[in-house]
């Protein structure tokens, strides 16, 4: 019953107004070659400073301002800004889901009924 019960939520949440625009933001910002271009190399800097740490090194400044140049470029994208504002937009609503599974918890928890 739980497992039918979770797998509904998800196929109710996968319906969702937010999810929906999850998914076409992240398609969009998939397809902008520039963006996606821009987040591989910021990924790569961030793997390299990730290495280094992991030695025991310190992250070149070069990195730093490398990543804050990439950062700037790609904030300024449409596609990378649609796609930050529509997953803000999915965490609130899972946020909320969160809270309300808690306070159904409780109330199952505090409950002398028991449902099949």
């Amino acid at each position: 019953m739980l497992e039918d019960k979770a797998k509904d939520l998800g196929r109710t949440i996968g319906q969702s107004d937010e999810y929906k625009a999850v998914k076409r933001s992240s398609d969009a910002l998939n397809a902008d070659a520039q963006a996606t271009t821009v987040l591989r190399q910021m990924e790569k800097i961030r793997g390299d400073a990730q290495s280094m740490i992991d030695r025991g090194e310190e992250p070149t400044s070069e990195m730093e301002q490398a990543l804050d140049a990439l950062l700037g470029q790609v904030q300024g994208n449409p596609a990378y800004q649609q796609a930050i504002a529509a997953q803000e937009n999915f965490d609130k609503l899972m946020m909320r889901v969160n809270q309300w599974i808690a306070d159904g918890i409780r109330a199952g928890a505090t409950s002398s009924i028991i449902l099949a």
